[in-house]
């Protein structure tokens, strides 16, 4: 799909609620300095530490936020689908927000990045445009402590069983496409222990393993394990 194939100024209307409070000066702005971005998955899409991005909305695809150790252990903070709002990428326009983040491309996706300055240009001139930044952020910060909650006091057995749960329903399948290695960046852990659960999983009857792919064979019993 090309850039031509989305109205940019009905794409804003249509996700962002503060939309019909800013004046036409305000609307003119916002347009000429939001712009369609594409990326294949595995993309790099933003740390904080090298650009400033901006706001992302997420019109197609899937992206993860993630933050990484000096010895580049990964714990993802959390994922974002279609019409989702990332303001964490837009992070240094708020001093209190001091950690770095990084964010990938999970899926081919395409997203609506609206310049780090252009939104603070707009926090400071309206009130209805603020209070939605500020809620998205406080949304994901909820998401992030919500992570940091399940891996410091959820046991991993139940935290893959939740991932599987959640990636089945996400992906209307029992089959999931995805690696050891990346089940283990999004919960944190290393992918020998991901393997090791996955085959005591898989002896237990809840799944089967093949190359690339999960298959829940039992979702009753994997929910059991979340009780």
């Amino acid at each position: 799909m090309s850039n031509d194939s989305y109205d940019i100024a009905k794409t804003l209307e249509d996700n962002y609620p503060f939309w019909d409070y800013l004046d036409n000066s305000q609307k003119t702005d916002l347009v000429s300095c939001s712009h369609i971005r594409r990326y294949s998955p595995g993309s790099f899409i933003h740390s904080r530490t090298e650009e400033c991005l901006g706001v992302i909305l997420v019109l197609a695809g899937q992206i993860r936020t993630y933050i990484q150790s000096e010895e580049g252990r990964e714990v993802t903070l959390f994922r974002l689908g279609t019409e989702e709002v990332c303001t964490l990428s837009a992070s240094c326009m708020m001093q209190e927000i001091t950690f770095d983040i990084f964010i990938e491309s999970m899926e081919e996706s395409t997203l609506l990045i609206t310049t780090a300055a252009c939104v603070h240009r707009l926090m400071e001139k309206n009130i209805h445009a603020e209070n939605y930044i500020y809620r998205q952020t406080a949304e994901r910060f909820s998401d992030v402590m919500w992570s940091m909650g399940q891996l410091l006091f959820s046991s991993f057995d139940k935290r893959l069983a939740a991932y599987l749960a959640d990636e089945q329903v996400k992906s209307h399948s029992s089959t999931i496409s995805t690696t050891h290695e990346q089940i283990a960046k999004n919960l944190g852990t290393a992918r020998e222990v991901v393997s090791r659960m996955l085959k005591y999983f898989e002896k237990e009857g809840l799944v089967s393993l093949g190359r690339g792919t999960v298959t829940i064979k039992d979702s009753q019993k994997l929910r059991g394990l979340l009780s």
